[in-house]
């Protein structure tokens, strides 16, 4: 093991902000523990190498790599190197699903798949540190165009040798099926985005995407490998995480605020994705020492 520092997972705000675009380019401090995200994470490795500990599987980035895997699995940065450089994002749904990448790459990463590229080339890295700096900006123009090029960026992927890397099978190849995701799911994660807080169920979200409940569960569940219900509960909890950092906040209006329509639903849900009580959550992040965490920074924008 390195002599990297530690960084206490959620203590840098990536869970607040579970349906905004969030992008860095930093060295990173070494995790305790696992943490999650209901985004797809983005990683190029700028300089360095770095080692992650999968849900099920570990995989090993070089320089030079360019990596997707879903960070509503499990995850942990557990050994880097001392010079480790990366860059990347972590992207919502609603950005992901309009991204023209082939069907058994989208399914393989929703079921927890790692997607390894070793086909970078030297404007890579000139590419996301601009689009960080355009984010970092706050002009609104600049954070669309990053928006925009980092996710034309991960189209090309499928023009070259990849890898589906998991604990069970390694796929590879350059070819996969052109379908493209259902526009019914980009509709279904911006009325999710924008509602998660509010008293939704399955026939709301249906209306919204204007096809019938039935479908709209089996269309979501075909294109993520999660229920409706399941994704709802991951994009609340990362929001409550957040709250639960802040002082004043009690846990009944953290279920209150982040969607759950009573506290025995929201403790019981809590204990099974993250693996304590909400209340323990909050023990636990007050015990942690504080630790200098990388810069990070946000940005919500159209991609059209």
């Amino acid at each position: 093991m390195t002599a990297r520092g530690y960084y206490e997972p959620a203590l840098d705000g990536v869970e607040r902000l579970p349906t905004e675009l969030n992008m860095f380019h930093a060295s990173p401090l070494l995790m305790r523990s696992s943490h999650w995200h209901a985004q797809v994470e983005v990683n190029f490795i700028v300089r360095g190498w770095a080692h992650y500990a999968m849900s099920g599987y570990e995989v090993r980035f070089g320089a030079g790599d360019l990596a997707l895997f879903w960070g509503g699995q499990p995850h942990r940065l557990d050994d880097a190197s001392d010079d480790l450089i990366y860059a990347g994002g972590h992207l919502p749904l609603v950005h992901f699903f309009r991204l023209r990448l082939p069907q058994d790459v989208q399914a393989g990463l929703m079921q927890g798949a790692t997607l390894l590229t070793r086909a970078t080339d030297p404007s890579d890295p000139v590419n996301f540190a601009r689009w960080n700096d355009y984010v970092r900006s706050g002009d609104p123009l600049r954070v669309s165009m990053a928006i925009d090029e980092l996710l034309l960026r991960i189209e090309r992927i499928r023009f070259a040798p990849y890898e589906l890397l998991s604990g069970h099978e390694t796929k590879t190849g350059a070819q996969g099926n052109d379908q493209h995701i259902s526009p019914i799911v980009v509709r279904i994660c911006d009325f999710i985005a924008d509602n998660f807080r509010e008293d939704i169920d399955s026939v709301d979200i249906a209306v919204a995407a204007d096809v019938h409940p039935k479908y709209a569960m089996t269309v979501f569940k075909k294109c993520t490998g999660m229920t409706l219900n399941h994704y709802v509960n991951l994009i609340r909890l990362s929001y409550a995480q957040a709250l639960l950092m802040r002082d004043e906040a009690n846990v009944l209006q953290v279920a209150m605020e982040s969607g759950f329509g009573s506290l025995s639903a929201f403790n019981k849900l809590f204990r099974k994705i993250a693996g304590m009580s909400p209340s323990d959550f909050r023990r636990d992040l007050r015990s942690r020492p504080n630790s200098a965490l990388p810069t990070r920074v946000t940005a919500r924008a159209p991609y059209n």
